[in-house]
């Protein structure tokens, strides 16, 4: 992938995921978002992206992460456009690809994509004449900007990436959420990194060979510095033989007394919807530890960096 992520220049062309950035991008990006979260606070937000169109083409539901974009588009200038995929002609038979060249002769300049499918975004970047693709979320391939916002609020409470160990639990195998923070992670040195959840729900060990799979919960807490936790979707909840709600929240639940186990100044996270009582704890939520909603604020800005990285390179 990073051969259609980086141009002949060297520039970021389109960003479709973690993989293959280096430390160098990666950080640049995070810098350029907490730059442009200081001019926000100072009220000195410039336009960036005047007389720019970016068209956000969401093939599957999402509130959050289609509003931030919109939010970093709006707030930097852009004319924004969000596809109404329910009356699309992509409904009509016409292929993604047709889709995209007809958006594009409209100048447009961006395109952010959602889609069921891994490797969608990926494909369109192939056929993108101008244009920059982000991918705002394919099957469970990647999710690159909640990984770079991630990456932030880390920085943010911690001050590096290097050497933290890291937890994240819940539905590893089916997450593109877990896959973009382990690649991340990963390039900004992150020394131990922990995937935890139910046996049929983590990923093979070739696949993250550089991490450790645990199954149980309390041991892979033990002294973590940041606690990721995976929404758990009920279908996957259905697929697990003997494990009711109440039985899963009791072995891979965050409570008060199982995040005592971790560093005392460990953070949690959690990339959202919560489904409170079954991957989280209340009480943990809206703890002095959570760190959620400051994972939202950073996703603006993540996305405002992104854009103008690509848009105005």
């Amino acid at each position: 992938m990073p051969d259609l992520q980086i141009d002949a220049q060297g520039r970021l062309r389109h960003l479709l995921c973690l993989d293959g950035l280096g430390r160098a991008r990666i950080t640049a990006l995070l810098d350029r978002a907490a730059q442009l979260r200081g001019a926000a606070r100072r009220g000195e937000l410039p336009a960036l992206l005047a007389g720019r169109t970016v068209v956000n083409l969401f093939f599957e539901p999402s509130t959050r992460t289609r509003t931030s974009f919109e939010l970093a588009a709006r707030r930097l200038g852009a004319l924004v456009v969000n596809f109404d995929i329910a009356s699309s002609s992509t409904l009509k038979g016409e292929t993604l690809e047709d889709t995209l060249a007809t958006l594009e002769a409209m100048h447009a300049d961006a395109f952010v994509i959602r889609h069921r499918e891994n490797g969608t975004p990926r494909q369109l970047a192939a056929h993108a004449r101008r244009a920059a693709v982000l991918n705002a979320g394919d099957g469970n391939r990647a999710h690159p900007t909640q990984g770079l916002l991630d990456l932030l609020t880390m920085r943010d409470h911690k001050g590096r990436i290097e050497g933290l160990t890291v937890t994240l639990c819940g539905d590893i195998r089916h997450s593109r959420v877990a896959r973009s923070d382990i690649s991340g992670l990963s390039t900004l040195g992150a020394t131990d990194i922990r995937l935890c959840g139910p046996a049929s729900l983590l990923p093979s060990s070739e696949e993250f060979p550089h991490c450790r799979l645990d199954v149980d919960f309390d041991a892979a807490i033990a002294d973590a510095d940041v606690i990721i936790m995976l929404r758990m979707q009920k279908e996957r909840m259905e697929s697990l033989p003997g494990i009711d709600e109440a039985e899963y929240f009791q072995r891979y639940g965050l409570s008060p007394t199982r995040l005592a186990r971790a560093r005392p100044d460990a953070i949690v996270m959690h990339p959202g919807p919560m489904n409170r009582g079954i991957e989280i704890d209340p009480l943990v939520a809206d703890g002095a530890q959570s760190v959620v909603l400051e994972q939202v604020t950073n996703g603006v800005f993540v996305r405002m960096a992104a854009l103008d990285a690509l848009v105005n390179h």
